[in-house]
């Protein structure tokens, strides 16, 4: 399926160029949903979740020879070995995690800032982290650009978290762990979510939901197979965001 384009001239018209895209991304993501139903359990995306979606100018958070291939439902590079995750597998992520109005998360590998928007038009306050600092610096000039007052970026080894902001009610890891990082489990609240893919890199890997108990223990679910490359401590997440 192709693309819209071309059909409008000037800054008003290509803000209606880009909401048709918006619209047509979601109808594949709903697609998508459709399809998966089975593995995910979820047949369509929250209110909460498409409003966020149709929200988000993600054409503004890729580099300039990106935008016009911004609303494709896959990831596109974003510099430094890394990528904007793929529409369906952050509405996904963000369903999962069941966000509410007045939670704050953590969001671990920034990348371009498209999860932490989608997050931040939901929640009340989004903390994310990312290695690589040109990307961090990026992304928070740009989402600061988009008006978003409600996500605070970092530089940090996402793999340990950010205590200092802990807990969170939600966690969305970006990039594959051999098994659920232990500090991430720790600053997750008492009934809180995190979704992330675990297996190691050349094995299968899965996108997992854990919901932690009010004992302290965990709940673990696998949602269905994807592929990330590994997340390791000192390195930066290379796939997300």
């Amino acid at each position: 399926m192709s693309l819209l384009s071309g059909f409008f001239v000037g800054p008003e018209a290509n803000a209606q160029d880009y909401a048709a895209r918006r619209q047509q991304m979601l109808a594949e993501v709903d697609a998508m949903y459709a399809e998966t139903r089975g593995e995910t359990g979820l047949a369509a995306m929250s209110p909460a979740v498409r409003a966020a979606m149709a929200k988000v100018e993600r054409h503004r958070l890729v580099p300039e020879a990106q935008r016009d291939l911004g609303y494709r439902n896959h990831p596109l590079p974003i510099g430094s070995g890394q990528t904007i995750s793929q529409p369906y597998i952050v509405a996904l992520s963000t369903d999962l995690l069941d966000p509410k109005p007045g939670d704050v998360v953590l969001d671990v590998g920034t990348g371009s800032g498209y999860q932490a928007a989608v997050l931040a038009e939901i929640v009340a306050k989004v903390h994310s982290i990312e290695l690589v600092a040109s990307l961090a610096e990026q992304a928070s000039r740009r989402l600061g650009e988009m008006g978003y007052r409600n996500i605070e970026v970092r530089v940090g080894d996402g793999y340990a978290g950010w205590p200092e902001k802990a807990p969170f009610d939600g966690i969305v890891v970006t990039a594959a762990a051999p098994r659920i990082p232990p500090a991430l489990l720790a600053q997750l609240k008492p009934g809180g979510r995190m979704v992330l893919p675990v297996g190691s890199d050349g094995d299968i890997q899965y996108l997992k939901l854990v919901v932690k108990r009010a004992d302290g223990r965990h709940d673990e679910k696998n949602i269905l197979p994807v592929r990330f490359v590994p997340l390791l401590p000192g390195t930066p997440p290379r796939s997300g965001g």
